[in-house]
């Protein structure tokens, strides 16, 4: 008993002294583990008589209690130590200044793609879309530009083969979707995308752009309604203030085919330096669909008639927000595209 007796004091004295938890384990598993003093100790009650195996392992508990109950006291002081260290080490100082955390936005292209996309999607539209390597059939042939056709020259192409090359225009798109009509109207779409032609990169060129067409076919539609839906585009993009006219002009998959210009924004129609004192700026091109076009995609063109519309996404955003070179939509400088983040 008196053995007892000094394994308990020693044990308390070590679980006092015990400075991390680790250690303070390594106390538990000494002192109570199957290997321990009092496991030792308890041996010698075979020898004993029952008064006295009584009375040792009454002690023999209140040994273990007691070194038990140390331990658990012990190691609530120790993880409350352990916790107070790890906030101190882990604490922030909600005072400090925040980072700002730079976010990524959609590209001023993109941003304006959408803009578009929006106003005519108001106006009942829907958004088609058609691969970029395109056959000649789509690209030209469908278009009233059959093989050997001048005007092939205006857009000089990028071909893969004699019959496969890159589009030069979202045009094949407006073909192939008159075809998935089978001549039953009304068609309303735009065609956003990217187009391919063969130019020097300066300014105000690119050998890939971006396009967004636009497809009216229905009965009794007329030039009117053309004006009418350019009209109403040009005040949603530009403002309610701006106007627009009408210039003639050729394209071959439009009779007749217009010019499109908006009064410019800084004289807004008086004439300055800006629209080389003509009072407007050219936006895009448009015109009534060519009978044949018509007739081709399997339309009657006695029952059916419709208007097409192309713009560049590019010269809408330079025209909307002063932009004076196309090439800066290319550089990849984050500077430049974030003068345009509507979200700051």
């Amino acid at each position: 008993m008196a053995e007892l007796h000094e394994i308990a004091k020693q044990a308390l004295t070590e679980i006092e002294n015990a400075k991390s938890l680790r250690e303070l384990n390594d106390v538990r598993i000494k002192y109570l583990g199957k290997k321990g003093p009092i496991q030792e100790a308890m041996k010698i009650m075979k020898d004993l008589d029952e008064e006295g195996r009584k009375a040792f392992g009454k002690l023999a508990n209140d040994t273990k209690n007691a070194i038990t109950e140390a331990l658990e006291a012990k190691e609530r002081v120790l993880q409350e130590e352990e916790l107070k260290r790890k906030l101190e080490a882990e604490k922030i100082d909600v005072t400090l200044p925040s980072r700002k955390q730079t976010l990524g936005i959609a590209h001023l292209t993109q941003q304006v793609i959408m803009e578009i996309e929006d106003i005519f999607l108001g106006m009942g539209y829907t958004i088609a879309e058609g691969p970029e390597v395109e056959s000649d059939y789509f690209n030209f042939e469908m278009l009233n530009l059959p093989k050997g056709h001048p005007a092939r020259d205006m857009q000089d192409s990028f071909y893969i083969t004699e019959e496969l090359l890159l589009r030069t225009h979202t045009s094949p798109v407006q073909a192939r979707t008159m075809l998935k009509y089978q001549g039953q109207g009304p068609v309303k779409i735009i065609c956003p995308g990217k187009v391919y032609r063969r130019d020097d990169d300066d300014a105000t060129h690119s050998h890939q752009f971006l396009q967004i067409e636009g497809l009216v076919i229905d009965e009794k539609i007329t030039m009117s309604d053309l004006k009418g839906t350019l009209a109403y585009f040009a005040k949603k993009m530009f403002g309610e203030e701006r106007e627009i006219r009408f210039r003639p002009s050729f394209f071959p998959f439009t009779e007749p085919s217009v010019e499109v210009d908006v009064t410019c924004a800084k004289c807004l129609g008086k004439g300055c330096p800006m629209c080389k004192h003509t009072g407007y700026i050219e936006i895009l091109g448009a015109g009534m669909v060519h009978p044949n076009v018509l007739r081709m995609g399997g339309f009657d063109p006695e029952k059916y008639q419709g208007f097409a519309f192309g713009m560049g996404p590019e010269r809408i955003a330079i025209l909307k927000y002063g932009i004076d070179d196309i090439r800066q939509f290319y550089t990849n400088d984050l500077r430049f595209n974030h003068q345009f983040n509507r979200m700051l």
